[in-house]
């Protein structure tokens, strides 16, 4: 398994569909394993409680400062509406880039980085929103190893739209 999850990769800007090869992250929420592109992800963290926001929606758990820029944090088991974990020493904030801003997601914690054929991923069976996870944020599913992962669309998860974000386009 490879362990090296520290990273610097930025977005390239190629769009890349879900049958796309490619490495992904793995992390976990509760019980079960997600991926996300590789490509999103700027760097890990370790958990630190971030400044809270009045008003803000309950998975946006507040903002931190990032090198001189303010990053909002959001709980992804909130956010899916998964069980509430506790925050432990393994709980990890992933900072990612998304398009034209940088969120950091908390995460119970990170597995590993896997490399995915096209063949690996098949589709996601498509429910009713009913469920944890919206199946329009989610781009298949691989059994890696004897685990099955779910490769989230992040974008699409923690769009400006789908967050509550509003998109600026003042820089520091």
């Amino acid at each position: 398994m490879n362990t090296t999850i520290s990273t610097t990769s930025k977005n390239s800007g190629i769009a890349l569909d879900s049958a796309a090869p490619g490495e992904y992250l793995a992390f976990r929420l509760g019980a079960e394993q997600y991926a996300i592109d590789i490509l999103r992800v700027q760097e890990i963290r370790s958990y630190e409680q971030p400044t809270r926001l009045a008003h803000a929606p309950d998975f946006i758990k507040g903002v931190i400062d990032l090198r001189g820029r303010i990053v909002p944090i959001l709980d992804l088991r909130i956010k899916l509406q998964c069980a509430e974990v506790a925050y432990n020493d393994f709980t990890v904030v992933i900072i990612l880039d998304i398009g034209t801003s940088v969120i950091g997601a908390v995460v119970d914690s990170v597995a590993d980085v896997v490399s995915l054929a096209p063949e690996l991923i098949k589709p996601a069976p498509q429910f009713e929103t009913q469920g944890d996870v919206d199946p329009s944020f989610v781009q298949g599913i691989a059994n890696v190893d004897g685990r099955m992962l779910i490769l989230m669309d992040i974008n699409a998860l923690l769009s400006h739209e789908e967050i509550g974000l509003v998109e600026t386009t003042a820089t520091a």
